[in-house]
């Protein structure tokens, strides 16, 4: 069953690049106390993801903040090097955390895997973006099938 509005986030680790070198993150902890938007994606360097869903977060990091969030993630089951590498790419660094689900253990837990075997990427994220108010989820925006639009930074920002 997918996590809903009024839940708190599951406390399962997450993986970012920190100094170098992979370093554990906890979702739950990081939201403790805080306003923070997390949007998932299938998969980094993907056409939608790299094209429209990460640099719309970029851009509209000003704006959200604005706006009272105080952390923006951005979570695939990716790896950490892998997350690390287009966050640069897509110059996410200072504006958007890049937290990697390397076995999918987030994404099963909050119940919004994707089967991508059809397209050789085996098991993924669904395409969707929460707003947590310390630890728990306050909106959940996920998109029911391809595209980005529900789960957008300009749809995040509708909602703040």
């Amino acid at each position: 069953m997918a996590i809903k509005e009024g839940d708190a986030v599951p406390d399962v680790k997450l993986t970012e690049m920190a100094d170098g070198k992979p370093s554990q993150v906890s979702l739950a902890e990081l939201a403790r106390g805080k306003r923070v938007v997390v949007f998932a994606v299938p998969g980094a360097f993907t056409p939608t993801c790299s094209m429209k869903h990460l640099p719309g977060f970029v851009e509209q990091e000003k704006a959200l903040r604005a706006k009272g969030i105080d952390e923006i993630v951005c979570l695939a089951v990716n790896d950490a090097f892998v997350m690390d590498a287009w966050g640069r790419s897509g110059n996410a660094g200072g504006k958007v955390r890049m937290l990697a689900d390397g076995n999918g253990d987030f994404t099963r837990a909050v119940g919004l895997g994707l089967d991508a075997s059809g397209f050789g990427m085996g098991q993924r994220s669904q395409r969707y973006a929460m707003i947590l108010r310390d630890g728990r989820v306050e909106k959940l925006l996920v998109e029911a099938g391809p595209g980005l639009s529900v789960s957008s930074a300009e749809a995040v920002l509708a909602h703040l």
